[in-house]
């Protein structure tokens, strides 16, 4: 272990990302000097990030997370993909070690994590809205859960895609995938702000049903408000945020992060960002 490490994520918009905060608590609370560092690159192509990659590599990074909307277009640069990243074709944890680019997937893990600590068991159809990189990771996620997945993106083809893979069933209409459905998934990035769409509409929305929204800048976006309004169990998009940066910090260092920490962290960042933002 290091005791001095140079992490970074990739994305954007990521101004409002918590992800810096809850790493550097971790590192440190168990005595890691971790410096995160944002790299906002808004459109780069496959050689924009290939050079980005290559100066990472250059500067001594020890890994990069990887958000909207990089964590498909990475794939192909990378050395090789952890057991089981392959299919999901989506990174989000990129571990730079030995010369090697190494792709993860820590949303698929995080998401189930964050789902059984909020709903318990999660069983049934499930509606999944958005088929792009979090909708790949949620999609596996989910049928890892036993669920039947129904995707919905308004790229027919991409849902198709997506369905296929996972042995669900691409819908031509978000109203399509909910009918009958036990929950849903937004996998978009519909409703983070400074946009205040909902990725559905919501009277489609009833009791009995589970939402969850993997948005969780603003934590209650207006997916989850019309969710609750109409009764529905919720789970914002913290739960995931915390979970696969966890399972991102054991990638990268090789420890635990400290139960605890990086909560705190990302509810003290988060309460800043929304304040500034109001």
């Amino acid at each position: 272990s290091r005791s001095r490490i140079l992490l970074g994520l990739l994305g954007s918009p990521i101004g409002h990302s918590a992800t810096p905060a809850m790493h550097e608590a971790a590192g440190d609370e168990i005595g890691i000097r971790v410096l995160y560092q944002l790299i906002d690159v808004p459109g780069a192509d496959a050689a924009a990030l290939q050079a980005l990659l290559a100066g990472a590599q250059r500067f001594g990074f020890a890994g990069l997370n990887v958000t909207f909307p990089y964590k498909q277009a990475i794939v192909p640069l990378l050395d090789r993909v952890a057991p089981g990243v392959a299919a999901i074709n989506a990174v989000n944890t990129v571990v730079l070690r030995d010369g090697a680019l190494v792709g993860h997937n820590t949303d698929m893990t995080g998401l189930q994590a964050a789902l059984q600590e909020g709903l318990g068991t999660v069983t049934g159809a499930v509606a999944l809205i958005g088929a792009g990189g979090m909708g790949r990771a949620a999609a596996y996620a989910l049928q890892g859960l036993g669920c039947q997945v129904r995707v919905f993106d308004t790229d027919a083809a991409r849902a198709r895609d997506l369905a296929d893979a996972v042995g669900g069933a691409a819908c031509a209409t978000a109203a399509e995938a909910l009918d009958g459905a036990a929950g849903v998934v937004n996998g978009t990035p519909l409703g983070m702000l400074p946009n205040r769409e909902c990725p559905i509409d919501p009277a489609l929305l009833h009791e009995g049903l589970w939402v969850f929204d993997a948005v969780y800048f603003p934590l209650v976006t207006p997916l989850l408000a019309a969710a609750r309004r109409r009764g529905c169990r919720t789970v914002d998009g913290g739960a995931l945020a915390r979970h696969q940066a966890r399972d991102a910090f054991y990638l990268f260092t090789g420890q635990r992060a400290p139960n605890g920490v990086m909560s705190a962290a990302f509810a003290a960042h988060l309460a800043g960002r929304t304040s500034d933002a109001a």
